[in-house]
């Protein structure tokens, strides 16, 4: 089971304002959704106003025919003002939508190239079913606060300012105990918020959990399926799910009170004014319409309360999601491009490989050195076979050479070694660089969701259809392929399910083939094929090794030592130790390890 993440350690809570590198390319679009959000409040900060000519001057009119032209003015009036607040409120509606749709695809963008630039360390102790999580739960909530709770926060926020300036400008005695009220709001508003917030925060990394494990299972149900284990990865995922919702109904109990809290207070507030304000009418110091005015207002005053306690739960939640985010983003990979970059000499030569005195140990077991006092010289052109038993070490110089980790840097001490292409040290060469010129046929053939063309064409995408068949045919994939329902167009299924083992390792060396590089890593690719797919995988495999413009060099782990009798070299590891190295004629007459394993396989 994976470890649980680093992702969740505690820190200094991040605030909103990490979306502002987000927000800012589209200031313009932002400045004049605030224009029509403040003509829209302004909108409804006007009815009042024109409710109260309305009564005043409309209803209370002598003469029949003046009062009905007054009432027909008020209620045009009335009519304009409603439709302004419709044409604003629409337009602010669509642009701060867009922008919060806008927002959220580059803030998920953003999340996911940076973590595919992550070095295989990240992936060592993060969980990928919590990285979709962040990708799409948070970044959901992330686009409810840009595309609307923000919106309506800053809308209420104008009117409920501007309803308290009319309040304030009309009746000064009475907004004095208004004021006091909504402060008698607010503050504990703001301290059940904070528990709000908290809980939100721990409700996420719940739901977090339950996506980590279901992402787990389910590449891997032939598996459980197999050990029976259906019912035990239930319940664990049932028990990761109960967590997760015992934690949201506290967040939610607590959100429940929070509105309790907002709502019964207001109506307290609303009801107080209207009856100061009835008190005031029938005292002769204000009129009908003027405590119509006054009503609506301390609604208008009250409703904006309200939603701002709203939006504040919906700020707080989207606080927590922001700050997943930003570590995502904030996590830097250890392996990176340096800051003066040397070309890479190359030509017709090919590529010689040089690693000296390399000592390196994973992140994950500091205390284990993988590799050590590692010294390997490769020429242009030759082919060399790592071998030795499981944990020697023969993986690690493949995920070096391709800088998927640095040599341990914890020490800095020189004598850690180097590892060097034509005599550059591949940390002074850029990533994409180093890697161009690298092609690698893994052990488990990778397989995506696609077309096989697509699949074979992801060693170079801009191949064209010929070039794509012509690797295909150099690694006898091309009749298998052609023998599919659709040929070339046919679907593989994820991880290349419709397909054999054979035929996957067949399309993942067509695809190195169709790449062309002068560095081919080679991890033993038919171990677990039979032998009628193992002999024409390793057909295809001695036609990758020759087929090159210039002069291939090709690194091969080896298993099964019936496939590197004819390399260039045999270097055997043992506890990341370079023990032996020879042809394997010569290996078999020292008697060493590789005579040893020799004579169990052939042997066998």
């Amino acid at each position: 089971m994976a470890n649980p993440s680093p992702l969740r350690a505690p820190g200094t809570p991040r605030s909103l304002s990490g979306l502002l590198p987000f927000l800012r390319p589209y200031r313009a679009r932002i400045g004049l959704a605030l224009v029509f959000l403040v003509l829209a409040a302004c909108a409804t900060l006007a009815f009042p106003l024109a409710l109260r000519n309305l009564i005043d001057a409309g209803l209370l009119a002598s003469d029949h025919g003046s009062q009905t032209m007054a009432l027909r003015g008020h209620f045009q009036a009335l009519f304009a003002v409603a439709i302004a607040l419709g044409i604003f409120s629409a337009a602010r509606f669509y642009m701060v939508s867009w922008l919060g749709e806008r927002v959220t695809a580059d803030l998920r963008n953003a999340v996911y190239s940076h973590v595919l630039q992550q070095s295989p360390q990240f992936f060592e102790t993060t969980q990928t079913g919590e990285v979709l999580s962040r990708l799409t739960a948070d970044t959901t909530l992330v686009q409810t606060v840009v595309g609307s709770s923000l919106s309506m926060g800053l809308r209420n926020a104008v009117m409920g300012i501007g309803a308290l300036a009319m309040l304030v400008w009309t009746n000064p005695y009475v907004m004095a105990v208004v004021l006091l009220a909504v402060v008698l709001v607010v503050v504990p508003t703001m301290w059940i918020g904070r528990r709000v917030r908290r809980l939100s925060r721990d409700s996420q990394d719940r739901v977090a959990d339950s996506s980590a494990i279901a992402a787990e299972v389910l590449n891997a149900v032939p598996v459980v399926q197999s050990y029976t284990a259906e019912t035990r990865e239930s319940l664990r995922y049932s028990q990761a799910t109960e967590n997760a919702f015992q934690t949201a109904v506290r967040r939610t109990r607590a959100r429940a009170f929070l509105v309790a809290f907002i709502i019964i207070a207001n109506a307290g507030l609303l009801l107080w004014g209207l009856y100061r304000g009835t008190q005031a009418v029938l005292a002769g110091q204000m009129t009908a319409g003027h405590l119509g005015q006054t009503v609506v207002y301390v609604i208008l005053l009250a409703g904006a309360v309200a939603v701002l306690g709203e939006v504040y739960g919906d700020l707080l939640r989207a606080a927590g999601a922001t700050e997943r985010l930003m570590e995502l983003i904030a996590g830097e990979s250890p392996v990176t491009d340096p800051e003066r970059p040397q070309p890479l000499p190359t030509g017709d030569r090919g590529l010689k490989v040089d690693f000296e005195g390399v000592n390196f140990h994973y992140p994950s077991r500091p205390d284990h050195p993988a590799l050590h006092d590692f010294t390997l010289h490769l020429e242009p052109g030759e082919t060399v076979a790592l071998v030795g038993a499981s944990g020697a070490g023969k993986t690690t110089v493949f995920q070096l050479l391709q800088r998927f980790y640095d040599i341990d840097p914890r020490s800095g001490d020189a004598s850690t070694g180097r590892i060097a292409l034509n005599g550059v040290d591949i940390r002074q060469l850029v990533l994409g660089e180093l890697r161009a010129n690298i092609g690698t046929v893994p052990q488990d053939a990778v397989i995506f969701s696609a077309s096989a063309l697509d699949n074979i064409r992801y060693g170079r995408p801009d191949a064209s259809a010929d070039e794509v068949i012509a690797a295909a045919r150099a690694a006898f994939a091309h009749d298998f392929i052609e023998a599919l329902p659709q040929g070339y167009s046919t679907f593989l299924g994820e991880r290349g399910v419709r397909l054999s083992g054979g035929q996957r390792q067949r399309i993942s060396i067509a695809r190195a083939m169709l790449k062309n590089p002068p560095l081919l890593l080679l991890d033993e690719a038919t171990s677990a094929l039979d032998a009628e797919s193992e002999r024409m995988v390793q057909a295809a495999l001695e036609m990758a090794m020759q087929r090159h413009t210039g002069r291939r060099t090709t690194l091969v782990i080896a298993h099964r030592l019936a496939t590197v009798q004819n390399a260039d070299r045999i270097v055997v590891l043992e506890n990341g130790r370079i023990v032996e190295q020879g042809t394997h004629a010569v290996l078999l007459t020292q008697g060493g390890v590789y005579a040893r394993l020799a004579a169990l396989q052939f042997t066998a």
